[in-house]
């Protein structure tokens, strides 16, 4: 995960402060789901937007930062900065979308 955000927060690209952000939140006592810490359900974010997507519900799960249940994290792209989105997907690699046909295409077969 931190070489696939290349070290940096994945909103405001800063090396600073960085901790792990679960984009489906693991809930009270934690989460028995196998993928919860899985690497497509894990971002870098820096201290300041890791608060940031809690207070910016909308914007975060627009983003793809956070991720509402039933979807699954791999059903949900990431915007990283200058806009551009990824399919992160659970071996920790990512693929970008390039065009709105990749999003089609990504919806109409997300990755398992």
């Amino acid at each position: 995960m931190h070489d696939r955000d290349a070290g940096r927060c994945v909103r405001c690209n800063s090396t600073n402060g960085l901790t792990i952000h679960h984009r489906v939140n693991r809930g009270m006592g934690s989460s028995r789901e196998e993928w919860i810490n899985q690497p497509h359900n894990l971002l870098l974010a820096c201290t300041t937007c890791n608060s940031w997507f809690e207070d910016h519900p909308r914007e975060s799960y627009s983003h793809g930062w956070k991720v509402r249940r039933p979807l699954l994290p791999g059903e949900m792209p990431v915007t990283y900065p200058g806009g551009v989105e990824y399919v992160l997907r659970p071996d920790g690699s990512r693929s970008r979308l390039h065009s709105a046909a990749d999003y089609q295409a990504f919806l109409e077969h997300p990755p398992s």
